[in-house]
Formats: C-alpha cells, sequence, structure tokens
C-alpha cells in the first residue's frame, strides 16, 4: 500500500524556519518526482516546490526562490522542504505528493499520483 506521511510543521514566528520531512512506503519512490504543495485558507492549493529522482532537476514556486529548499533521501524514501525566513503568507497546510513512475517534474496537482496527509505550517507576525 502506497503511504506518504508528511511531518515537521508547527507554529514559527515570522523569519524563523522549519524543515518538513516526507516520509515514502509501500512504492518505487526511489526514481519518482518528489513535490510539495500548499493550502492556505480559503485558496486553492497550489504548487510550491518539486524535485527529480537524481535531484538534479527542482523547480520553485516564485514566492519561496532563495528561502526554501527541496532535497531528497533515496535510500530512505524521504524529501524534505528546509523552509527559511518564513512569511505570514507561508501559512497553510504542506503537502507531499509523488509521481510514481514518472521521472519528469511538474508543477500541476494532477500529474500526481500520490499524496500525503498534509502538516499545518502557521507563521505569526
Amino acid at each position: 500500500q502506497v503511504q506518504l506521511v508528511a511531518s515537521g510543521g508547527g507554529l514559527v514566528q515570522a523569519g524563523g524556519s522549519l524543515r518538513l520531512s516526507c516520509a515514502a512506503s509501500g512504492g518505487i519512490f526511489s526514481t519518482s518526482v518528489r513535490g510539495w504543495f500548499r493550502q492556505a485558507p480559503g485558496k486553492a492549493r497550489e504548487f510550491v516546490a518539486a524535485i527529480n529522482w537524481r535531484g538534479g532537476d527542482i523547480d520553485y514556486i516564485d514566492s519561496v526562490k532563495g528561502r526554501f529548499t527541496i532535497s531528497r533521501e533515496n535510500g530512505k524514501n524521504t524529501v524534505y522542504l528546509q523552509m527559511n525566513s518564513l512569511k505570514p503568507e507561508d501559512t497553510a497546510v504542506y503537502y507531499c505528493a509523488a509521481r510514481l513512475g514518472y521521472a519528469t517534474i511538474s508543477r500541476h496537482e494532477y500529474e500526481y499520483n500520490s499524496w500525503g496527509q498534509g502538516t499545518q505550517v502557521t507563521v505569526s507576525s
């Protein structure tokens, strides 16, 4: 059974940092694209970052470039999202996702076929 478990969310003051983790099991995740999305209250879910299996192809939404870093440890089937210089507008539920069987990164949530449960990130001003 394919499963993604996200963790690491919490409450932090503006300017602080958090590191999200997403552990995967039950599928061939080591060669799959991994991504992070987020959904703020009253807004649609949006793409945040994605990484291919080698880590050589990475994409970020403009609003997090220079502040967030996505990385992965294939041996642990885990992907991370290091979030620095957090802003109140980063407050959202963060979801990890995977494109099982695909090598090309994508910003489109409909192209991800496996999803985690989400972890809440709250940034206070």
